[in-house]
């Protein structure tokens, strides 16, 4: 969206404010209401999204062998409603809500990453966090997240190679040996990052995955950080 100087961000118990946008939480949906423009046709984005969790989690894991860098799923499965004004659109799907924190910029322990989110037909929902790291052996996290509020590890699949992106980016994903892994969409092709939609196999299952790979000398480039302006403006 857009990049804003601390004089532009409040926060709450409940709410958190960055410059006219906005989210809220409380107690049963996160309401985010967005209020941007849009670059570069600098038009307006404004509308609202709803987050409503199945079940939350209070789960934190690192990330890197130092524990420098945390990941934990909020809702690994929820209802999103979306309604937008501007442009006029609305529609309504499942959601995922996660959270990542790290104390040092992410260049200095990480290479790249796939991660992937699938639901399983059981209505639990799988993750993998498959990482790269620049001194230390690959990290990998398969964790199952149950309806009842379980977590589960599981070992993960061998690694498939993907078609490298648009922008000549390698990614991976882990899937049954059996079970070849095929691109349905692709929803972002950024010179440092791609998100698709992927069909594979896991745990004996066919399944439908949100996949995404991350490729951080690119995004820590000179030539990068100058065009990151261009896709979100900074502002004071």
């Amino acid at each position: 969206m857009t990049e804003r100087g601390r004089g532009s961000v409040e926060r709450s118990r409940h709410e958190f404010k960055i410059g006219p946008s906005n989210l809220a939480w409380d107690g049963h949906c996160l309401t985010i209401n967005i209020d941007e423009i849009n670059v570069p046709l600098f038009s307006r984005v404004r509308g609202t999204v709803r987050v409503y969790p199945k079940l939350l989690f209070n789960f934190v894991t690192p990330l890197d062998n130092c524990s420098h860098h945390r990941w934990g799923p909020i809702a690994p499965s929820a209802r999103v409603d979306v309604e937008f004004n501007s442009p006029a659109t609305h529609w309504r799907g499942n959601a995922y809500w996660d959270s990542n924190e790290g104390d040092e910029p992410i260049d200095i322990p990480f290479v790249e990453w796939d991660w992937s989110r699938s639901s399983m037909r059981d209505g639990s929902i799988a993750v993998i966090y498959d990482v790269r790291q620049k001194q230390q052996d690959d990290r990998i996290l398969a964790l199952r997240f149950t309806k009842s509020g379980n977590i589960e590890i599981f070992e993960a699949p061998p690694r498939q190679k993907l078609p490298r992106t648009f922008w000549r980016i390698d990614r991976h994903m882990r899937s049954d040996e059996n079970e070849p892994v095929e691109i349905k969409q692709t929803l972002e092709d950024a010179p440092f990052y791609s998100r698709s939609v992927l069909s594979s196999g896991l745990l004996g299952e066919k399944v439908i995955s949100m996949h995404e790979t991350l490729n951080v000398p690119r995004l820590a480039s000179p030539v990068v950080r100058l065009m990151l302006p261009f896709r979100m403006p900074r502002r004071k």
